[in-house]
């Protein structure tokens, strides 16, 4: 068979740059979140480590999502490359802290894509990202819930880890 080669796309070559870089942010989430989880599970937050566990996997479905709509457009989707992530963190609320951070730089990410989108007029794309706007409001929300639990619950107390472990595994 012959080797079928997309001659065509309506992506424009600055849409599809943006769109393969904010597949790697999406992909480079995903392995910070991995790192995170694995941190948890050593350190006995199992709870919050299957939580984190969990983002890990929804940051690669977002990954793959942008990921095919670059192929699915007739664009060259580019597998971004693994770059090293945080392995160790200094306490468990830090782990959040840099969840929030992470998920703040993603929403910003976003925000770019679609401003390219308005100034290239690409209607499709820009409507291709708003449910990434949506995922980010609610993205945003849990981190910043997870950082509001270590307000209420002191993690100091003899049970205030063990409660943060429960009470931010129940977030989402």
């Amino acid at each position: 068979m012959k080797d079928l080669l997309r001659t065509s796309t309506s992506l424009i070559e600055g849409i599809e740059n943006i769109l393969n870089l904010q597949a790697k942010i999406e992909s480079d989430a995903s392995n910070k979140y991995l790192a995170m989880a694995a941190w948890l599970d050593r350190n006995g937050f199992d709870n919050t480590a299957s939580y984190m566990y969990k983002q890990a996997e929804e940051e690669r479905e977002h990954f793959l999502k942008v990921f095919r709509y670059i192929t699915d457009m007739g664009g060259i989707a580019i597998t971004p490359s693994v770059p090293e992530v945080q392995q160790e963190f200094a306490s468990f609320r830090e782990v959040f802290e840099i969840a929030l951070q992470n998920e703040i730089a993603v929403t910003q990410a976003i925000n770019k894509v679609i401003a390219k989108c308005r100034a290239e007029n690409d209607y499709a794309t820009e409507d291709f990202m708003m449910w990434y706007v949506a995922e980010q409001r609610e993205e945003e929300k849990n981190a910043r819930r997870a950082l509001e639990l270590f307000e209420l619950i002191n993690e100091n107390e003899a049970t205030g880890k063990f409660e943060l472990d429960l009470q931010i595994s129940k977030i989402g």
